[in-house]
């Protein structure tokens, strides 16, 4: 569906986004992160045609952003971080004037329009000033003039900025509905909201690609080091650390805080690629420890991320 190779924009001497390859399959919901800066609202607006790209190449279903972009421009649907609405409109004056600049008349207009009032949850609101509306219902009504052409593919940059967990929430839920039929890239910087929205997390840092995959590889993926916490009853704390440190694969003990009773806390790092769960609990239960906590440590996105952008 969207090919992207060496993509790259510079700003006078600013390099903004650097070599960037993407393939991107038809109905895939793509989250786009990385920190303030990072070149995700530039790599969005050169995919739009929005911004010429200093270097590489974009092609969306085989046409070439340089030669065909008002052909693409017919296949994208395209949200900004800020709506570009008229406060002084109604919705449904809003919702009309947009159906008529895409050429879109009579019962294709009405059907469209009705569509969309379903789709974006603007019942209810048709006849209000778009002005008098919250910030969440403002990002429906933007995600319907987005979505007014009926584009394969949808492009929204942070669609959830400023809203509260509600809206939040509301708007996950239509761009999941909308991934269904279409393909959708958007970026965000809420990653709980990417984790539990896209297929596939690509993460940007200082306009490069530094990971792309699966949301579940990501958070599984092969050598990262990973942690068990251990509370232990009726054990020496050297004692314990020396005994697990034994075990193949732990590369660490370390001893926790106390919390002011008799457990003894542990955390025990080891590489992803090995789990030595089983030979922990053996090792325990050859004693006369008692084991109340035995946890391992899950990543998140938001770990991840950090790892992967952190300025060393």
């Amino acid at each position: 569906m969207i090919q992207v190779e060496g993509l790259t924009k510079y700003y006078d001497d600013l390099c903004a986004v650097d070599r960037i390859d993407l393939d991107i399959q038809k109905g895939e919901i793509i989250g786009l992160l990385g920190p303030n800066g990072a070149g995700k609202t530039t790599t969005l607006r050169m995919l739009t045609g929005y911004f010429q790209p200093t270097a590489g190449q974009v092609r969306i279903k085989d046409l070439d952003v340089r030669d065909d972009m008002v052909a693409i421009k017919q296949l994208i649907g395209y949200l900004p971080e800020s709506a570009p609405l008229y406060p002084g409109m109604l919705v449904y004056d809003y919702l009309d004037y947009v159906a008529n600049i895409r050429n879109l008349t009579g019962d294709a207009k009405t059907g469209r329009i009705e569509r969309l009032v379903t789709l974006c949850g603007l019942q209810g609101i048709m006849h209000k000033t778009i002005g008098e509306l919250s910030k969440g219902l403002k990002q429906r009504v933007g995600l319907a003039h987005a979505m007014m052409s009926d584009p394969e593919i949808l492009i929204l940059d942070e669609p959830t900025s400023g809203l509260d967990p509600n809206q939040i929430v509301e708007i996950r839920d239509i761009i999941r509905e909308i991934g269904r039929e279409k393909t959708v890239i958007l970026s965000t910087h809420i990653l709980s909201e990417a984790e539990a929205t896209c297929d596939r997390i690509v993460i940007i840092h200082k306009g490069r690609i530094v990971a792309d995959d699966r949301t579940e590889n990501l958070k599984h993926s092969g050598g990262q080091s990973q942690r068990i916490h251990l509370g232990l009853q009726n054990a020496d704390p050297e004692t314990a650390r020396a005994t697990l440190t034994g075990i193949d694969g732990i590369t660490a003990v370390d001893i926790r805080p106390a919390n002011g009773n008799a457990t003894v806390n542990l955390a025990l790092t080891f590489r992803g690629s090995q789990d030595p769960r089983p030979d922990v609990y053996a090792a325990v239960k050859a004693t006369d420890w008692i084991m109340v906590e035995f946890v391992q440590q899950t990543k998140n996105l938001e770990t991840i991320f950090r790892e992967l952008t952190k300025e060393n």
